[in-house]
């Protein structure tokens, strides 16, 4: 293990199995739709994850991303989301679905979708490959969910604290002392 983590919550085999199985559901899904589907990734903690995922989905699609703020280099969201990079595609009458790599308390993501919302999309879903729901202060409606998790801070497979521990290939715990 990496220092500084002091569990493994999801493995390496367990981070595969996850995607494979969320772009089967998602395949499915929009496979039975005439859809025009654009996959939204939120950077910078989802391009791990974006990146196998869409290798996984089995149709025709486009990407796009946006760089939102609320974090910084602490442990909580602030709350006041700033969008650093919009998307430079129109989504308006389109399929979309945003990519996140965690949703937690659900305050930078719901303003998120509101905003995506508001661009009139044809319709707009969301996968999270993790998901604290015991965090949730927003009600926040997945409709591709990874794996669900304890309140713990959790690293790695696109993950940061202050922009480290993004490359290890599982989602670990960073030890609290050094937070």
């Amino acid at each position: 293990m990496e220092s500084g983590i002091v569990k493994i919550l999801v493995t390496e085999e367990e981070v595969k199995n996850t995607v494979k199985r969320l772009g089967a559901e998602i395949t499915a899904f929009y496979g039975q739709k005439d859809a025009d589907l654009l996959v939204i990734g939120l950077l910078r903690g989802s391009f791990v994850f974006m990146a196998d995922l869409v290798r996984e989905i089995k149709l025709p699609l486009m990407i796009d991303f946006m760089t939102l703020s609320s974090y910084g280099d602490g442990t909580s969201s602030s709350g006041d989301v700033k969008v650093v990079l919009d998307l430079d595609t129109s989504i308006e009458g389109r399929d979309i679905l945003i990519v996140e790599d965690i949703v937690d308390t659900g305050n930078t993501f719901s303003k998120v979708i509101r905003m995506l919302q508001n661009r009139n999309p044809r319709s707009l879903k969301v996968c999270t490959f993790l998901n604290k729901p015991v965090c949730r202060v927003k009600d926040v409606k997945i409709d591709f969910c990874g794996v669900d998790i304890p309140d713990k801070f959790a690293v790695g497979y696109g993950l940061d604290y202050a922009q480290r521990y993004r490359n290890l290939p599982y989602i670990g715990v960073l030890d609290e002392t050094l937070l």
